[in-house]
């Protein structure tokens, strides 16, 4: 066996007469281009990097591929297991290959709906959020009330906008309590003129955004003492997704799959709510 850079050969045990060709590990010089890549500015640069990159990863598929035609003597449910891993990461590695192709070399852009961000959570997406650093997961939209408990929660699939969002989350509030909330304190992200608009339509009597984005106080609010009440209350949300993240895990999801991402964000909303009721006096 080899180290990527190195020439180091060893022959891995066969059965029988079987004698398979060397194998380098190339994780190695993986590490160095990808990490080069990241560094490196100007397309025919990256794209040099690039091919290095492809090439050690077609060959570790290569390596895959020919240790599973070694003619297994006795089947065992090792085997099987490991060929079964395999045969499941085995496409993905080559559709990642493809996009990154098409990216690099062909110059064309892979829509998000198309790209492959992680062969091990397949159902990640990709999160931005302006110019801050870019990250790997689901979009949560929480909603919350005077008492801190977390009232609603919807996972979203993909990167939608923010101000794409606001109206169906109240929907929901409205569906699943009954009744249009007097005022609304939300996230300088969900504002915009036509959201506004559509809440004042309902009845929402003071609409804050903590941005105000072009939007007149007066517009949104009754008075500007409202409107900082408002302000200030929002902020005071920040508190409790910053509990949730770090005294119930929200932070980061150790369970694999779509349906298991959405058991721990709820798992981690009701602790939350119920440590919060028990601590709320009787009323």
């Amino acid at each position: 066996m080899c180290d990527g850079d190195g020439a180091l050969t060893e022959t891995a045990p066969g059965d029988g007469g079987y004698t398979p060709n060397s194998v380098c590990n190339h994780r190695r010089v993986a590490k160095k281009r990808a990490r080069a890549i990241v560094y490196t500015r100007g397309k025919k640069a990256k794209a040099k990097l690039y091919a290095g990159l492809l090439s050690a990863t077609h060959k570790t598929v290569g390596y895959l591929e020919q240790a599973q035609h070694i003619p297994a003597t006795t089947p065992s449910q090792a085997w099987d297991l490991w060929n079964a891993h395999v045969n499941h990461y085995k496409p993905l590695i080559k559709r990642i290959i493809d996009q990154a192709k098409r990216r690099a070399f062909a110059g064309g852009k892979v829509p998000a709906v198309e790209k492959l961000f992680s062969i091990f959570e397949v159902y990640t997406d990709i999160i931005i959020k302006g110019g801050r650093e870019i990250q790997y997961g689901h979009k949560l939209n929480l909603s919350t009330g005077k008492s801190g408990l977390i009232l609603d929660v919807v996972i979203e699939q993909g990167n939608p906008a923010d101000s794409e969002r606001l109206m169906p989350m109240v929907a929901r509030h409205i569906k699943n309590y009954g009744n249009v909330p007097r005022q609304l304190a939300v996230d300088g992200g969900y504002a915009s003129k036509e959201n506004l608009e559509a809440a004042k339509a309902l009845g929402i009597e003071d609409v804050a955004f903590h941005e105000k984005c072009g939007l007149h106080v007066e517009d949104m609010v009754r008075s500007t003492w409202v409107y900082r009440q408002l302000r200030n209350f929002r902020a005071g949300i920040e508190a409790g997704i910053s509990c949730l993240k770090r005294a119930y895990g929200l932070s980061r999801c150790t369970w694999k799959g779509f349906e298991h991402f959405k058991s721990y964000v709820w798992s981690s909303v009701v602790s939350h709510n119920l440590a919060l009721l028990a601590r709320l006096s009787p009323t």
